[in-house]
């Protein structure tokens, strides 16, 4: 599968609201959407904010789970949402 397909798909996933999202797919699927993540700072720890213009979806990275709670895909896809990015 070429990485176009791949991410197309991972969109996709995240669109389908997964219990099994992992912060691996999210950063996938947000650079590709064009965002950019930095980090909080030196004091930020796991903080992450992915930014794109005037969009910003701040999260703190799972530990040591891999995978997004609930409600971070919840906010993550009203974001993108409102956004109109998906």
């Amino acid at each position: 599968m070429n990485d176009l397909g791949r991410k197309e798909k991972l969109i996709e996933r995240l669109k389908s609201n997964p219990k099994d999202f992992t912060f691996d797919e999210l950063q996938t699927v947000l650079e590709s959407l064009g965002f950019e993540m930095t980090h909080r700072g030196k004091t930020g720890g796991s903080r992450v904010k992915f930014m794109k213009g005037n969009i910003a979806i701040s999260l703190h990275k799972p530990h040591p789970r891999k995978e997004l709670l609930a409600y971070q895909v919840n906010q993550i896809l009203e974001i993108l949402e409102k956004g109109h990015v998906i």
